[in-house]
C-alpha cells in the first residue's frame, strides 16, 4: 500500500519517488498548495476507494499520516 501511495503522491505533485518517505511533509517538502492537497486527497480517494472528510483532510500532512489514515479506512 505504501508504494501505491508514493507513486500516487510522486504522479500528482510531479515530483521523483525518492523525495518522498514516511516522514515526508507533503506541503513543506513537497511544496504542495491547497489546490494540489485537495486534487491529491482526491486521487487518494478514487485510487483506495476511502473517502476522507474536509475536517480529516487539513490533519493528514505527511505520508504517514496518509497511509495511517487509508489503513484504519479499509
Amino acid at each position: 500500500m505504501l508504494d501505491r501511495l508514493i507513486t500516487l503522491i510522486a504522479s500528482e505533485l510531479s515530483v521523483t519517488k525518492a523525495d518522498i518517505s514516511l516522514d515526508t511533509n507533503i506541503h513543506d517538502d513537497l511544496g504542495a498548495d491547497s489546490l494540489d492537497a485537495v486534487e491529491l486527497i482526491m486521487s487518494i480517494e478514487d485510487t483506495f476507494q476511502v473517502s476522507v472528510p474536509e475536517t480529516e483532510a487539513n490533519s493528514l500532512r505527511t505520508v504517514r499520516d496518509l497511509l495511517r489514515f487509508i489503513e484504519d479506512s479499509q
